[in-house]
């Protein structure tokens, strides 16, 4: 963190991004929100969690993948979406005892990245949300009309909802 309170990029993990598709309503509208809001800015996914994202998608069928992909692939053209690669300070960071062991090493990778380029992971993962002491936050709920993506985005959004993703399943 900066010294004026700020973080040095916004990391977003593949349960925000698989968020805009939840069954859960208002997860989706948050996470839907969060990139709506971001699309004219800077985001950071790590490469593991861009690769978690289309693990998810290809456990369902074809025709969920082809409504599904067609957004994911327009909104990575679009919006500029840094996806970066561990170093090895971040993977020292990430498994460091400040790193708490029971998490997945997925997340405990990621989280080193964070840590590591004093970023903030944004995210609707109950198990990181949970630890108050780490640079990680929810995306703000929506209150009032659901935000739209520019077109022809929003279509191509709107078109991807035929696959919900359970809660469970980010």
């Amino acid at each position: 963190m900066g010294d004026d309170g700020s973080f040095a990029a916004e990391y977003a993990d593949a349960a925000l991004f698989l968020g805009m598709n939840s069954a859960a309503e208002e997860v989706r509208r948050a996470c839907k929100a969060f990139f709506v809001t971001r699309c004219a800015g800077r985001l950071v996914m790590s490469l593991e969690q861009v690769g978690r994202c289309d693990d998810v998608i290809w456990g369902y069928s074809r025709e969920l993948q082809d409504a599904y992909y067609p957004f994911m692939d327009h909104l990575h053209t679009v919006m500029e979406i840094e996806r970066v690669g561990y170093d090895e300070a971040d993977v020292r960071r990430g498994t460091d005892a400040a790193t708490p062991r029971h998490l997945p090493m997925h997340e405990r990778l990621l989280l080193g990245m964070v840590h590591n380029r004093e970023g903030l992971l944004r995210t609707v993962s109950e198990r990181l949300l949970g630890h108050v002491e780490l640079p990680v936050r929810a995306p703000d709920p929506v209150i009032g009309p659901e935000p739209s993506f520019p077109e022809p985005l929003e279509a191509l959004y709107r078109d991807s909802l035929a696959l919900r993703i359970p809660a469970g399943a980010l």
